[in-house]
């Protein structure tokens, strides 16, 4: 009988280990796929070759709900997935041969880099307020417009000025009201888990 419980508490604890080591992946499934969801809402601007998209709305919560370590590899998922020719991107492109030529590819080169930023200072705080998860997730913003427009800059041949202007200015207005759904999405996760918790 003692034998029998101690087999079974053994599959319950291997049971709740698999179910621990599973969810780490459906996170970063699910994160890479709302990436490529977030990339077919898709709003061209004939100023820039930079489109309008919903990514930085999931690149955000990725970063902030997977952490910085998973959060970078829903990201490196999403960018493999591109890069090996299937049409995960804001556009009819993808493979390496096009990314590398692409305008845009600094912008998904700081969808790498925005999780650490964003991951890494939210777990700062054991209980971060709605004001430290906007500036933590902004810091993840920062990060992706400076390795975008630095790319922009580079294979478009532009000053500086130019670059922000294309890169950066007809987007900060829509990052902003990103950047506010994300951190209420977040913080209310948070909330809702704490109530759980006995």
């Amino acid at each position: 009988m003692h034998a029998h419980s101690l087999t079974g508490a053994q599959d319950a604890r291997i049971e709740w280990l698999g179910r621990r080591s599973a969810a780490p992946t459906v996170g970063v499934v699910a994160f890479a796929a709302m990436m490529v969801l977030g990339a077919h809402v898709r709003i061209p601007l004939p100023w820039t070759p930079v489109p309008f998209t919903l990514q930085t709305l999931f690149l955000y919560l990725a970063g902030a709900t997977l952490g910085p370590g998973l959060g970078v590899a829903s990201q490196a998922l999403y960018l493999g997935l591109g890069a090996s020719g299937l049409p995960v991107f804001a556009g009819p492109q993808a493979g390496l041969a096009w990314m590398w030529g692409s305008a845009t590819t600094g912008y998904l080169l700081g969808f790498l880099a925005a999780p650490v930023a964003t991951g890494w200072l939210l777990r700062r705080r054991s209980a971060p307020g709605l004001g430290w998860i906007l500036l933590s997730m902004g810091c993840g913003s920062v990060v992706v417009y400076a390795c975008g427009t630095t790319w922009l800059a580079w294979s478009l041949r532009l000053d500086l000025g130019p670059a922000l202007l294309q890169g950066v200015a007809p987007f900060v207005i829509g990052d902003l009201m990103k950047l506010g759904a994300a951190a209420t999405l977040y913080r209310g996760s948070q909330r809702r888990a704490q109530l759980r918790v006995p």
